[in-house]
């Protein structure tokens, strides 16, 4: 058998280089579609919304000072505006929620609504009902929730979406053990410099106008006015979310889209409680 040549070697490692580069480039592009909050100049303050219990406020307090630490970026909780079974958004900011949802399906989701390429309001939304079991009641996997639906608020999507794979060291990892060690690596509890550094890339530009803190329903915005049924609408399972658009390979994590017309969207981000996602998108 030939063996092959010293240059055929060199280009097939320049080759693995190459990808492992690129690899290393998408894993860090994390940004879902450029969405994010209009503003005007930087660092900005976005404010969330505490419509969480007890139980919860650690772990809200410290996902706003995780992210908070960003160049870009302020979160400063304020008093909640909505009551937290009907989880309702508020024009301008987050709206943090907990409660017992029922047997929905999902663990934790984010909704973001849209005008262009503008968010306007959102909601984090933590599901009690499997958070009190014994497979999810940990300062871990609360915590890797918390952090991450708050970020797909902002703008962040995940930098890995398989499960089994060693973390990354980031809330925006998905992972079977969030607070890692062993094969697992890194805790994935809280944000990594990939996070912070996208941020910078997602609100690296200006913006003319401001979405952030602002009424932004029942006016016009660049994408025109806001279709009144925006604010409406019942987002209570995948019946109402619209169009699925996005699954990793174990439908573990997805994204609706339901779409106003003219660059009018409510974006749900969902994920799935082990064991529930097969055929949930189909409901």
């Amino acid at each position: 058998m030939r063996k092959p040549s010293r240059q055929t070697t060199l280009a097939a490692m320049l080759v693995l280089l190459i990808f492992a580069a690129l690899t290393t480039v998408t894993s860090a592009n994390h940004s879902w579609n450029g969405y994010h909050w209009a503003r005007t100049s930087n660092p900005f303050t976005l404010q969330v919304g505490d419509n969480v219990n007890s139980v919860w406020d650690t772990y809200l307090d410290e996902a706003i000072s995780d992210w908070s630490a960003s160049s870009v970026l302020n979160l400063t909780k304020v008093t909640g505006g909505t009551r937290p079974r009907q989880c309702r958004p508020t024009s301008g900011r987050i709206e943090a929620c907990n409660a017992s949802y029922g047997s929905t399906g999902w663990l934790g989701i984010a909704q973001i609504w849209a005008s262009g390429s503008h968010i306007t309001q959102a909601l984090t939304k933590v599901n009690d009902t499997y958070f009190d079991t014994a497979q999810y009641n940990t300062p871990a996997w609360r915590r890797l929730v918390m952090c991450q639906e708050i970020a797909h608020d902002f703008g962040l999507d995940h930098q890995d979406e398989n499960f089994s794979n060693p973390n990354l060291g980031s809330c925006m990892d998905y992972t079977n053990d969030p607070d890692g060690g062993g094969a697992y690596g890194p805790s994935n509890e809280h944000p990594n410099k990939h996070d912070f550094d996208q941020l910078i890339s997602i609100y690296g530009h200006g913006d003319s106008t401001g979405t952030v803190g602002q009424t932004v329903f029942g006016h016009k915005d660049a994408a025109g006015e806001t279709p009144p049924a925006m604010n409406d609408i019942d987002l209570e399972g995948p019946r109402q979310w619209g169009r699925l658009i996005r699954s990793s390979p174990q439908g573990r994590v997805q994204l609706y889209e339901l779409d106003f017309g003219n660059g009018h969207k409510v974006f749900t981000h969902v994920l799935w409680a082990f064991g529930e996602e097969r055929g949930r998108g189909n409901h």
